[in-house]
Formats: structure tokens, sequence, C-alpha cells
């Protein structure tokens, strides 16, 4: 079942996203593997990430394998904090 997952960076930033992004994907138009949709833009007050991934496992293998070490090591002028984050099983996916 798909698992999608919400990350939300108070008072981050276009520039912090762009950052971030090239240090935990492996192009601008590819994904980590496992993972089928990406999107993202600005919020309220903030940046907001929105993935889906083919499953649960899916994620987690690319949050402890990829994008936790990265983030904890530091990305030149990526986020500077964890996000606020919100996951679910994805109940409906259109493609």
């Amino acid at each position: 079942m798909a698992y999608g997952v919400v990350h939300h960076f108070p008072g981050g930033t276009k520039e912090q996203y762009e950052a971030s992004i090239a240090a935990v994907h492996p192009s601008r138009s590819s994904m980590p593997e496992g993972q089928i949709y990406h999107a993202a833009g600005p919020s309220a007050d903030g940046w907001t990430v929105i993935a889906v991934h083919e499953s649960r496992q899916s994620w987690e293998r690319f949050r402890d394998g990829i994008l936790m070490p990265r983030m904890a090591a530091g990305i030149k002028g990526g986020f500077t904090s964890p996000p606020q984050e919100t996951a679910f099983e994805v109940h409906n996916l259109v493609r």
C-alpha cells in the first residue's frame, strides 16, 4: 500500500528547499527508489513537501538511509531544523 508523508518547515524558503532536495534526490528529474510522487511549495508560514512512496517500508528505507543521515550531517543552505511531519497510509492514489 502506498504511503504518504507531508513535511512542513516553518519559516522554510524556496532556496533552502532547493539546497535540500539537491542533497537527497538523485537528480532534478528523478526521484529516489520507491518514491512515486513529489510536490513542494510555499505555504502560509514556510515550505511544505509532499511525497508518496510505494510503501511504508520504501519511505523508511529512504528516511533512514538517505534523508536523515544527510540532514544530520548538515546541508549547506538547506533547512536548518527538522520538519513537522504527518504520515498516512494512502487510501486513493490516482496517477
